[in-house]
């Protein structure tokens, strides 16, 4: 989380944009910037079980981050304008790179995004997002600082979203997703799934680039504190 909040002060600071596509070790429970975590989400029970869990700096609701790809993209407001524009564009390339990968996939259609206590991001799809057969195929979650901002989400590759229902306080909500192998019928790993994503990206044309793990390490350290401070992933 660190990386990608250093990834958007790098945007912000040069207009340039980046992606950035990584995977969990270990895996790990990421929580909404806002999301209420400490009402909706049993402590206890995370930490018996010896779960990594992090805040995310963007909005958004809980994600079980295991056999996924995670991708990240930061640049300036101006390239896509408004949220629902930004999402849309993000989106629509990542539904080209799962079609490439023999997904049947759509955008979901326009719908009242759900509140952030209202359980899993994969218990159902915000307008825009990518789905396949119904169900939902990809979470994000966006942030905007000054003139740039940063969305990120998870592209589920082989593993549901149990983890979140098993952890909830109460009656969790339905899952709702679905991941790339079974929408494609095929096992698709995590290397084929990014490569597909980094080409498609390409279409949106600009100042893109890839960003290394080493070239945003030292501006990720201010940041870093934070994020593995439990005191801020329980604050809410």
């Amino acid at each position: 989380m660190a990386l990608d909040l250093a990834m958007l002060d790098r945007a912000g600071q040069t207009g340039e944009g980046f992606l950035r596509l990584y995977r969990w070790k270990p895996f790990c429970l990421s929580f909404g910037r806002h999301e209420p975590a400490l009402r909706r989400y049993d402590q206890a029970a995370i930490l018996r079980r010896g779960l990594d869990v992090v805040r995310r700096p963007s909005g958004g609701r809980a994600v079980w981050h295991a056999r996924e790809l995670t991708y990240a993209v930061a640049a300036p407001v101006s390239w896509f304008g408004g949220l629902l524009e930004s999402y849309q564009a993000i989106h629509t390339v990542l539904a080209q790179a799962a079609a490439r990968l023999d997904a049947r996939v759509e955008l979901a259609r326009p719908a009242p995004i759900a509140g952030v206590g209202s359980g899993a991001c994969f218990a159902s799809a915000a307008g825009g997002e990518v789905k396949s057969l119904g169900k939902k195929l990809v979470g994000s979650a966006q942030v905007r600082q000054g003139s740039a901002f940063l969305q990120h989400g998870s592209l589920l590759l082989e593993d549901d979203q149990a983890m979140v229902a098993e952890v909830t306080r109460g009656t969790a909500p339905l899952g709702g997703e679905i991941t790339l192998s079974e929408a494609a019928g095929r096992r698709i790993g995590f290397d084929e799934a990014a490569d597909a994503v980094a080409d498609a990206f390409q279409s949106l044309g600009g100042g893109w680039r890839p960003v290394a793990t080493e070239e945003l390490m030292p501006p990720a350290a201010s940041h870093l504190a934070r994020f593995a401070d439990p005191a801020w992933t329980w604050r809410r």
